[in-house]
């Protein structure tokens, strides 16, 4: 059998992708009072899921695969949430915030808005550990120019 030389062998190119090693569910639900709700989670500093909700959609969940290397990561939720008032006057809350995920492969996260929607996080409601708030608005979320 004869080998081609080198300038005729294919070749081929592997792309280095992170294995992964698990995965976990973010949801979010329209709350009580709201039009409509644009949210976005970053995980690692990496924009993982959009969340689009109003009275037709109240409800969506995204599935988060995680790398091998890592077992805690960082998050940060961002949003716009427009409410009705019980006067019927419409207002829109730029909302945000950030923290750590502590081995949250195989949990069902959820996302929670609180204090007249001045908080915005993340929460695991079978293991309150899996998620630690960091206080204050995330620095990852910058408001929209539009």
């Amino acid at each position: 059998m004869q080998i081609p030389p080198p300038s005729s062998r294919p070749v081929r190119v592997l792309l280095a992708t992170p294995a992964l090693a698990g995965s976990f569910d973010v949801e979010d639900g329209y709350g009580e009072g709201e039009v409509s709700e644009v949210s976005r989670l970053y995980v690692d500093e990496q924009l993982v899921a959009t969340f689009h909700l109003d009275h037709d959609h109240t409800t969506q969940t995204a599935h988060v695969e995680t790398p091998v290397s890592r077992v805690n990561h960082s998050y940060a939720l961002c949003g716009e949430i427009t409410i009705r008032r019980p006067a019927g006057k419409i207002e829109i809350h730029q909302v945000s915030g950030e923290g750590v995920l502590h081995e949250p492969d195989g949990h069902h996260l959820v996302a929670l808005g609180a204090r007249n929607f001045t908080e915005f996080y993340l929460a695991d409601p079978d293991d309150p550990n899996v998620v630690e708030r960091h206080p204050g608005r995330s620095s990852l979320c910058a408001a929209p120019t539009s």
